[in-house]
């Protein structure tokens, strides 16, 4: 039977209020290999009261000491590299190049924002008042609403989550229906560091189940998205005219475009090296 997975949410691991499943199937070989939560509104509205619960505490607790978290979460995924390398091949199929490069950069992106927990500053500036000083502090927004997409599983939720939780925000997070077993860990990892229950909730599903809900949720602040340009935009006008902090990364950069003379050149190539062929005699 393929393992079943749960929603993580305060600190627990549960299923979808509906108590329906989706499978996560290898795609190399069609194999399925896990269960996971096909959740809805009604479980996206119990992790966004989880986060704002945890909030509260979450943000009084020094910068430094939320960055050990993210540090020792940081070690931990890299005495683990090679296994979540391996998974994550086995789940969307990179090879292991790939997969051990990605896993990479959720350790560099821990190291480096545990780093930047002790180097919060913020700024002070001259008065033009007299007996008045001037200062500004780095605060926390709140709720972070995190949805990444399928092609790197650990390294853009690392870019995403990390950052938001040393500067104390808490956070929902929806991975991408084809890698949901990269972002257990992911989340399984941070439970182990000692992370407080309800600062990262997991909910898996769709995004139309899912991600739409997040999206109108008041009680998400800042909204945190990489995938295509058409949902991008979407995310762009519902949560700005819900007044919410939107970042985007949508669409491709990386075109390829063949020229007609690259492909005569191919066939010139074939040609000379049929004309070449050795020949056997026999004696």
């Amino acid at each position: 039977m393929p393992q079943p997975f749960l929603n993580s949410i305060g600190g627990r691991w549960v299923p979808a209020c509906s108590g329906r499943t989706f499978p996560n199937r290898n795609p190399a070989t069609g194999e399925t290999l896990g269960e996971f939560p096909a959740s809805g509104a009604e479980d996206v509205a119990a992790a966004v009261d989880a986060a704002a619960a945890a909030y509260r505490s979450w943000r009084m607790t020094p910068a430094p000491k939320r960055a050990e978290i993210v540090f020792r979460a940081g070690a931990m995924i890299a005495a683990r590299k090679e296994e979540l390398a391996k998974a994550m091949t086995r789940e969307m199929g990179k090879i292991l190049i790939e997969t051990r490069g990605d896993v990479q950069e959720g350790i560099d992106m821990a190291f480096l924002a545990g780093g930047e927990g002790r180097r919060m500053f913020g700024v002070t500036t001259p008065s033009e008042m007299p007996n008045k000083w001037a200062m500004s502090v780095r605060c926390p927004i709140g709720v972070a609403g995190v949805i990444t997409p399928w092609n790197f599983p650990f390294a853009i939720p690392s870019w995403k989550l990390m950052p938001a939780l040393v500067a104390g925000n808490t956070a929902v997070f929806k991975p991408a229906g084809d890698t949901p077993e990269m972002a257990w860990h992911f989340t399984k990892i941070f439970e182990a560091a000692g992370l407080p229950p309800g600062v990262l909730n997991l909910v898996f599903g769709s995004g139309s189940q899912v991600g739409d809900p997040m999206v109108a949720h008041p009680g998400i602040q800042v909204l945190s998205f990489t995938g295509s340009t058409e949902v991008g935009l979407g995310i762009a006008g519902k949560g700005g005219a819900l007044g919410k902090r939107i970042s985007l990364e949508m669409g491709g950069k990386n075109a390829i475009i063949v020229l007609e003379d690259a492909a005569r050149g191919r066939r010139h190539r074939l040609e000379r090296v049929r004309d070449h062929r050795p020949t056997l005699h026999r004696l």
